[in-house]
């Protein structure tokens, strides 16, 4: 979704090489490979996989090369990629983030790279198990008057070549101002956006072209922008026809903000696949930082009994692109610039047994609407230099922090059905659970801290804490003497954890096997 619009000057600089036509026809075989162990470093269990990341901004190129070097190995089940539809291109606006959720026309070309480099990166992260969902941008289309897209296509304003005309628009030609308006949401314009007639049959047809023509790229999935914006129906009769063209049909998640007192409900589109939980993440960044009075310990029932989706219907994150940003409604939300307390946060969601988690990867930015890290012509700056990655700095590549990826390998070792044990609080900023008997997890988000003898369900032995002196460690490594923690005859261990650290146990990594 895009915070909000400006008026822009038209741009005449010069075109971008247009797509070929093999670029659009390109296909990879809808049927993926299984999970290669001798590929990645860390053997992953096949029950799950369903951690993704969202790489924003990242060139294919790069995304390519993250999924073999660093994905697979820690059991990253898929890629959230940045829309990869020709975009406006906005030099006068310093080629902000938000271009990329303004289409021009359906031509994969991006700057994050062209068809042939898409449909390459695709090949190579399916040959490591890693699955490709894509953004899809289509409520709307691009803003400005007159403009030029990142493939060289020339548009007005309601009028973009060999695609759209005037009539293919709603006729609300304003700006939405009214929440509980059902007819503005899904009629008016998002901040100006023209938009898209979705229940025209033919308008439909067009979506269904592009989103089929990505599906037989090799695209596993859809993050459906602004899907608030469009009647659940029209979402319906769209994604039909894209199943009906290919098949398996591809993992759909839809962008509906639902702070629970507007005029539509996020329930009105789990009949079309799930739903981005946003609330879950301001709710679990609120606990963590104690917000009039919040605590982490009050997370023991987090849940559908909260008003939010089913676990099985929400895709949920401790931040995303616009939320750390404080766009799309804004709210509290925990963000890489609180360092450690971002990581306890991103270690709770991935402990806890409740929706399909996305990690956040991200840039870093001190401008709200600041691009990704560019050259002065606006050609994003690649992530692999060399043979070596720019994390760390201006790319910040949370899914790196070795926190979250320990957790990333834990969440897939526990499974999504192991149910929450043995839940222990000190009724503040201290807790500790267990997820059956296939691990356990202690935060202390307090600041002193904490020893404490905790029940546990785990087998007596020797088990190797994988957040111990700030190391992602792998299954196969040696486990450092004061990473070891010992589960007694009675299923107990004594901990003691410091002020922003967590201790995360699981069975596939005793210590010494």
């Amino acid at each position: 979704m895009i915070p909000r619009l400006k008026s822009w000057l038209p741009w005449a600089g010069l075109r971008w090489a247009i797509v070929s036509s093999l670029c659009l026809v390109l296909t990879v075989s809808c049927h993926r490979p299984p999970f290669n162990p001798a590929a990645p470093t860390l053997s992953v269990s096949p029950q799950s996989h369903a951690v993704f990341v969202h790489l924003l901004e990242w060139r294919w190129d790069d995304i390519a090369q993250e999924c073999e070097s660093y994905l697979a190995p820690h059991g990253y089940g898929a890629v959230q990629i940045s829309p990869a539809a020709e975009h406006v291109v906005l030099p006068q606006k310093g080629f902000p983030w938000w271009q990329r959720y303004q289409p021009v026309s359906y031509q994969l070309i991006s700057r994050s790279g062209n068809g042939s480099q898409l449909a390459r990166m695709i090949e190579r992260c399916h040959k490591v198990g890693v699955k490709i969902y894509a953004d899809a941008v289509i409520n709307h289309m691009a803003a400005d008057p007159s403009g030029i897209g990142s493939a060289g296509t020339q548009f007005d304003r309601y009028r973009y070549p060999g695609l759209y005309e005037p009539k293919d628009f709603h006729t609300c030609r304003k700006n939405i101002n009214n929440y509980n308006d059902r007819q503005q949401v899904t009629n008016c314009e998002l901040v100006g956006l023209p938009d898209l007639n979705t229940s025209d049959p033919a308008v439909q047809q067009q979506i269904a072209n592009h989103l089929i023509d990505l599906v037989r790229l090799g695209v596993d999935g859809f993050r459906i922008d602004a899907a608030k914006h469009m009647a659940a129906q029209d979402i319906a009769a769209i994604l039909k026809r894209v199943n009906q063209a290919v098949d398996p049909d591809p993992y759909v998640y839809q962008e509906v903000l639902d702070p629970g007192n507007e005029a539509i409900k996020k329930q009105e589109y789990y009949a079309n696949g799930r739903v981005i939980e946003a609330e879950y993440g301001r709710t679990v960044s609120e606990k963590l930082m104690g917000i009039e009075g919040q605590s982490i310990a009050q997370l023991e029932t987090l849940g559908e009994s909260w008003g939010l989706a089913p676990s099985e219907k929400a895709v949920v994150f401790i931040d995303n692109h616009d939320k750390q940003r404080g766009h799309a409604g804004g709210g509290n939300y925990l963000t890489y610039k609180n360092n450690r307390l971002y990581d306890l946060a991103n270690v709770f969601m991935l402990a806890y047994p409740y929706g399909t988690p996305q990690v956040m990867s991200s840039y870093a930015f001190s401008d709200p609407d600041q691009g990704p890290p560019a050259d002065a012509q606006g050609n994003t700056t690649p992530v692999y230099q060399n043979g070596q990655v720019n994390c760390f700095g201006e790319w910040v590549c949370e899914h790196r922090h070795p926190a979250i990826a320990a957790m990333v390998d834990f969440r897939n070792q526990v499974g999504v059905d192991s149910p929450v044990v043995y839940w222990w609080s000190n009724g503040s900023d201290q807790i500790a659970f267990g997820r059956g008997s296939s691990g356990f997890v202690v935060i202390n988000r307090g600041a002193n801290s904490l020893t404490q003898t905790l029940q546990t369900d785990l087998p007596p032995g020797n088990y190797c804490n994988v957040l111990a002196n700030g190391l992602a460690l792998e299954r196969g490594q040696d486990c450092p003497p004061e990473a070891i923690v010992t589960v007694n005859e009675q299923k107990q261990i004594t901990v003691t954890v410091e002020s922003l650290e967590a201790v995360a146990i699981h069975r596939q990594f005793q210590a010494g096997g």
